[in-house]
């Protein structure tokens, strides 16, 4: 299954709507890092509002998408951040310390203006 990436002006958009295994979390930092080049896209929001639970393996894969991103020139905003992601990312040493971060999608997107300075 691949998670649909939506492009909005110069910017990505992802809403993940499922709860991700490790196959799914590959394949999306794949076609994620492939839309940045394709596109030559700045800003990236990822929409986390369905996703529940994740284990560490997704967490890391979230972290080096963020990580990856901004080695490509892209920053990334993550919104909907459910409280057991939140732990679990803290529990796991995954840093986001610096990651903006939003209640939803449409702060997302003002957050990454406000970020990248539009």
């Amino acid at each position: 299954m691949r998670i649909p990436i939506l492009k909005l002006n110069n910017y990505l958009l992802i809403s993940i709507q499922t709860e991700l295994d490790d196959q799914t979390a590959i394949q999306f930092q794949e076609d994620l890092l492939d839309e940045i080049y394709k596109t030559e896209s700045t800003g990236v929001v990822i929409d986390l509002t369905s996703v529940e639970i994740i284990d560490s393996f997704i967490a890391k894969v979230l972290g080096d998408v963020v990580t990856m991103s901004g080695l490509m020139g892209a920053k990334v905003v993550l919104t909907g951040i459910q409280p057991a992601v939140a732990i679990t990312l803290i529990d796991l040493g995954i840093n986001m310390q610096d990651v903006p971060t939003a209640l939803d999608l449409e702060q997302g997107l003002i957050k990454l203006h406000q970020e990248l300075g539009v």
